[in-house]
């Protein structure tokens, strides 16, 4: 046998995985829904939470693609935080809680732990300059 088969049998593996993956991530959506009717006092048919988790499904797979596309922008292999906010960047209100959430953890992260560079004057000064978006 060749190699080939290996590969095929890999790609079916992992092709079965994100099935798994979709459809937890699917009956989680669906829950959601479900539970944030029912504390609404509201009924909703079992058609719109169905279209409802394809909602979230499409728009978490097209997010996952864009963070990566921000990541690669900045030649970095892995997304983080800056990545994800600036995903949010047509949605103020998002943004904002994005902001809050991120100084929060900040803020929760032990100080040893945080990495710090001493920066010169001159930096100082160009990071004063530049455009602010304050947190809400």
């Amino acid at each position: 046998m060749e190699g080939g088969n290996g590969n095929e049998v890999e790609r079916e593996e992992d092709d079965s995985v994100s099935d798994i993956l979709q459809d937890r991530f699917r009956l989680s959506a669906i829950s959601i829904a479900e539970n944030e009717a029912k504390k609404n006092g509201v009924e909703i048919s079992e058609p719109i939470t169905s279209c409802i988790a394809d909602l979230a499904l499409n728009y978490t797979e097209q997010l996952a693609k864009e963070l990566e596309a921000f990541a690669q922008h900045a030649g970095r292999k892995s997304v983080n935080m800056e990545d994800v906010i600036l995903s949010a960047h047509r949605n103020e209100h998002l943004t904002a809680l994005l902001r809050s959430f991120c100084n929060d953890l900040k803020e929760k992260e032990p100080q040893s732990e945080r990495k710090r560079r001493k920066t010169s004057k001159k930096e100082d000064k160009a990071t004063t300059s530049a455009v602010n978006i304050p947190d809400i």
